[in-house]
């Protein structure tokens, strides 16, 4: 059975080339191209695409902004078609956003942010979903790796 990744925003930006946050893009795009070879299910939190819009919003290059910005665009276009190697998860309700940000304030003093939160949220739901397969957080984040559950 296949894995079921969750894809971290420092992943998609080494996959995307940003400039400033493509400091591991060649193990990055590796590791993209080994998943993808290995039928690997890569889900695409919102958090992961507006950090990395952010990110990207604030190139201080205008032509590196502008560029990117279209790369990024087209790379969610093609998600929410279906045609990318990630799926996009949905916006969270307002029940699930209240329960990330009564977690955060114990989550930020182990250096997790609301972004972070929701992620493991994801996780969490995933193997919830996904009892007998694989799934973790494909991240460069430290404290994000840990969270990587075998069945």
């Amino acid at each position: 059975m296949s894995d079921i990744a969750i894809v971290d925003s420092s992943m998609l930006l080494n996959v995307l080339d940003v400039p400033g946050f493509n400091q591991h893009r060649d193990d990055v795009f590796e590791q993209f191209g080994q998943l993808a070879n290995d039928g690997s299910h890569l889900l695409l939190p919102m958090a992961a695409m507006l950090e990395t819009g952010d990110h990207i919003a604030d190139l201080s290059d205008g032509r590196n902004r502008r560029r990117h910005a279209e790369r990024f665009r087209n790379c969610i276009r093609e998600s929410l078609r279906g045609d990318a190697p990630w799926t996009p998860l949905e916006f969270p309700e307002t029940s699930r956003l209240a329960a990330w940000l009564e977690d955060f304030p114990g989550k930020a003093m182990e250096g997790l942010g609301v972004s972070d939160v929701s992620t493991i949220d994801a996780w969490e739901r995933a193997c919830t979903l996904h009892p007998n397969q694989r799934v973790y957080i494909w991240t460069l984040h430290r404290r994000l790796r840990a969270y990587d559950r075998k069945p």
